[in-house]
């Protein structure tokens, strides 16, 4: 049997975070932890996996160094290693998208034609929302919000958003967001409000990209 190089070592270990991210179930999870840390239950009913499948799949995001985990009494709760594993995860998506054909057509059929919904930039609307006039809504589950949220952003899931549009003020521009560029719940969320007569566009990007940009992020349940 021949002796592993350090070479050959070296690149074994790369290949190990390769390996760990060439899962649809982890590239979930870790786009759930994005938005904030949550149990191992939590993960497992947000992403409607099995419990002992959700397990699996975070210990072999931990042993390639993507996430950490954290004893807090009887649970285990699981954060992303650090801000630039979000980072990593969304340069895969977006290399996907752009290179391969299949990705942009499965990207398309699930999103829908993201430009038609006029998507704002983030610098933009960190600018705009100085101002007046602007409704930043956030149409993530409340736990989320919860974690982290763009400060003075209007909890209500997309879940919700048919039952309460009344809550919404009809002259304000509204700009949804939920947990980043390959995320529905905020297209769906314009695309009903536009229904509704509401001036409503999509932000370009979620609250990771948002608190990777260098923007403030208000953490808190809404009132």
């Amino acid at each position: 049997m021949e002796d592993v190089t350090p070479k050959a070592a070296l690149y074994e270990t790369f290949a190990a975070v390769g390996k760990a991210l060439g899962n649809p179930a982890r590239l979930l999870l870790l786009e759930l932890l994005a938005q904030g840390e949550r149990g191992v239950e939590e993960l497992a009913e947000a992403a409607g996996m099995r419990l002992s499948n959700t397990s699996a799949q975070l210990k072999a995001l931990s042993a390639a160094g993507l996430v950490a985990g954290r004893r807090s009494g009887p649970k285990v709760i699981y954060a992303l290693a650090e801000e630039s594993v979000g980072a990593l995860v969304e340069q895969v998506k977006d290399f996907a998208a752009a290179r391969l054909a299949d990705a942009e057509r499965a990207a398309r059929a699930y999103l829908g034609d993201v430009g038609a919904l006029e998507p704002v930039d983030l610098n933009e609307l960190a600018e705009r929302i100085e101002g007046a006039g602007v409704l930043v809504l956030d149409v993530r589950p409340a736990v989320e919000y919860a974690a982290g949220h763009i400060p003075g952003a209007l909890s209500i899931p997309q879940s919700e958003l048919a039952a309460r549009l009344a809550e919404l003020p009809a002259d304000a521009e509204i700009v949804a967001y939920c947990r980043g560029r390959y995320c529905v719940m905020a297209p769906e969320a314009v695309r009903l409000l536009r229904e509704h007569g509401y001036r409503a566009r999509l932000l370009d990007g979620g609250l990771p990209e948002w608190r990777r940009t260098g923007h403030a992020v208000a953490a808190g349940a809404t009132a």
